[in-house]
């Protein structure tokens, strides 16, 4: 039986650092999409429904920034883990919807990686867990 690798979405206006995520996370065995700015990303979501963790930017150009992006995620898409970064931002957990993670720049690989692989871990075990069944007074 194939298993299949998660795949993470990184969304950042810088290329060189988009460049280097993408090789760190690709090396780390996970498959990889790629997001200049928060609409990119909304596109490419409203197409795969593989995506298991958005690592962002807080700070891009365009019609929302990382943080409103997490907000648009954890509305449309609440399986989806978030990981978001910064060199300036300082940002509380109360900044980020519940579940996500915040890790400052400059990041070392060991960090992100670290985060998306306890992430997709809480991820695939979530969704191996029994739902809990509704008895018929519960409804």
């Amino acid at each position: 039986m194939e298993t299949k690798r998660p795949v993470v979405l990184i969304v950042e206006d810088e290329f060189l650092i988009r460049m280097d995520a993408i090789d760190m996370v690709k090396a780390a065995g996970f498959d990889v999409l790629e997001a200049n700015n928060a609409d990119e990303a909304i596109a490419i979501l409203e197409d795969r429904l593989d995506v298991t963790v958005v690592f962002t930017d807080i700070q891009m150009p365009g019609s929302m920034d990382g943080l409103k992006l997490a907000a648009a995620i954890r509305g449309r898409w609440p399986p989806i883990k978030i990981v978001a970064t910064s060199g300036m931002a300082e940002i509380t957990k109360e900044d980020l919807p519940s579940g996500s993670r915040f890790i400052p720049k400059p990041y070392s690989p060991r960090e992100i990686v670290e985060a998306l692989r306890e992430l997709t871990i809480q991820t695939s075990t979530e969704a191996t867990m029994p739902k809990p069944e509704l008895s018929p007074e519960g409804l």
